[in-house]
């Protein structure tokens, strides 16, 4: 990947980094539309690949047959989970015709390969001290005396401090984060892990790269980090999280993870998933195959075509589906690829685009750090926009002013993995980072319920509170505006 960015030191002795989740970072260019953006444009990711031997199955309706483990046997493969709430399972074979053979079953109603996609692209780190080595002694009675609070500016835009100080953190709601691994360690968050799993084979939760840049540990950061005497504080810091790992460390991941990801953070009684992840599928079918070359027609196998790629998206709809009929409220990252989704109807944002998931899109300010009041609602450069595509807007910072001195203050700090180390922090910048301020209001509304809302209500709050920034109503910028977290714990009656 190229280094679009320098090392540079901040000022309060962490450290800095910028990367654009859900998205590449390679061949920036202005867009017209807008005269302040900067992005890549109408070029979304869109390498998708098949997995050799993994399959998806699906039942006719949300049943799977009593015998399916017996009946895959018989068609050359091995059923290796069993997804009975939704109707999917996962199944493994060497046979080259599997899938062919295992739609005959009785009960089933396709059989497709699993897909790989790169869901969050690997971060550019630049660390110069990545150790919090300023740490105060201040009161953690007040978010506000977190140290590195102040430069915090999403906090401010969405209103955050008026919620707390009206009494409302998230307490008792849990907040699954779907994501790649964590520092389950990190002061600012471990007090507040109730969870963790990894649905990665061969990587535990734990995120294992030696850099600071762990992408799951910054959006869980941005949903609840403590409310204690280090470092920053999170949107909703009474919360639980729930630490579900469903990416690689490289922040690539199969489908199928992702399914069993969302599963598991509702059985684990889940009120809010947020997920700072996305790839973009062609609803033409055109992906790669597990050679990687472009997939050929006639190829022998059920999964390369636009077939195959509506039952990957009838796959992850299904669950999400499933989710909110059992009370979860889903968030996820609109994308950073520019795309107008108003006028770009080639594929769609997964799973933001996906029924019943509030897809959020990002503001972010130029030139913070040299004037405090200015306009923290600007749209960022990067987001995906489209009436269809966009929910909501959150803070997810921007990079326009680069390389002007002081420039990252505009993207969002959060916490980061700390190797050898605890309480490292750094900026990025992505709808990946608007996520997760959307799903801590989530949970601030569902605090001030007193626990388990129907997300409908969720979103209705979400609607009759955020602030209306663009075109009267759902705009295709900032959707139904970006979200207020003291006007949406006050309209919860």
């Amino acid at each position: 990947m190229p280094k679009l960015f320098p090392k540079t030191l901040l000022t309060f002795g962490a450290l800095s980094a910028l990367f654009l989740a859900c998205s590449s970072e390679d061949s920036l260019q202005p867009v017209n539309q807008f005269s302040s953006r900067t992005a890549r444009v109408g070029k979304p990711e869109t390498g998708i690949t098949l997995r050799r031997g993994q399959y998806i199955i699906m039942a006719t309706g949300n049943q799977l047959p009593a015998d399916l483990e017996n009946e895959v046997s018989k068609a050359n493969g091995k059923v290796s989970r069993v997804m009975g709430e939704i109707g999917i399972a996962i199944a493994t074979s060497d046979d080259p015709k599997f899938a062919d053979k295992a739609a005959r079953i009785a009960g089933v109603g396709s059989v497709i390969r699993d897909a790989e996609a790169q869901w969050i692209n690997p971060p550019a780190v630049y660390t110069d001290q990545g150790v919090l080595d300023n740490v105060t002694g201040q009161s953690a009675t007040n978010p506000a005396t977190n140290p590195f609070f102040q430069f915090q500016w999403g906090h401010k835009a969405i209103n955050a401090p008026a919620a707390w100080a009206a009494g409302y953190q998230g307490e008792g709601v849990r907040v699954a984060v779907l994501d790649g691994g964590f520092d389950l360690d990190h002061p600012d968050l471990a007090a507040n892990i109730v969870y963790s799993r990894s649905f990665v084979p061969g990587e535990s939760a734990q995120y294992a790269l030696g850099d600071v840049g762990s992408h799951g540990t910054h959006t869980a950061g941005t949903v609840a980090a403590l409310d204690n005497n280090i470092g920053v504080v999170g949107v909703a810091p009474k919360a639980n999280l729930l630490l579900i790992k469903v990416l690689r460390d490289s922040g690539s991941g199969s489908f199928s993870w992702l399914l069993q990801g969302v599963l598991d953070a509702v059985n684990q009684k889940a009120d809010v998933i947020s997920m700072s992840l996305g790839t973009f599928l062609l609803r033409n079918g055109k992906y790669l195959d597990d050679n990687g070359t472009p997939a050929d027609p006639s190829d022998d196998f059920i999964g390369h075509d636009a077939k195959g790629t509506q039952e990957l998206i009838n796959a992850l709809t299904r669950v999400m589906n499933y989710a909110h009929s059992q009370g979860v409220t889903l968030v996820a990252a609109a994308g950073n690829d520019a795309i107008d989704g108003n006028k770009d109807g080639s594929g769609l944002s997964i799973p933001a685009n996906l029924p019943n998931v509030l897809s959020i899109s990002a503001t972010g300010p130029a030139g913070w750090f040299a004037n405090r009041t200015t306009n923290l609602d600007r749209f960022a450069s990067y987001s995906n926009y489209g009436t269809p595509d966009v929910t909501f807007a959150a803070p997810g910072g921007d990079f326009s002013l680069y390389p002007t001195a002081n420039w990252q203050y505009d993207m969002v700090l959060s916490t980061g993995n700390s190797p050898g180390a605890a309480g490292q922090y750094y900026f990025s910048a992505g709808t990946s980072m608007a996520c997760p301020h959307a799903a801590g209001v989530a949970a601030l509304i569902i605090g001030k319920n007193g626990g388990q809302m129907d997300p409908t209500r969720v979103e209705a709050a979400l609607r009759a509170s955020a602030d209306d920034l663009g075109k009267t109503g759902r705009d295709p910028l900032f959707g139904y505006g970006r979200v207020n977290a003291y006007r949406a714990v006050s309209a919860v009656q």
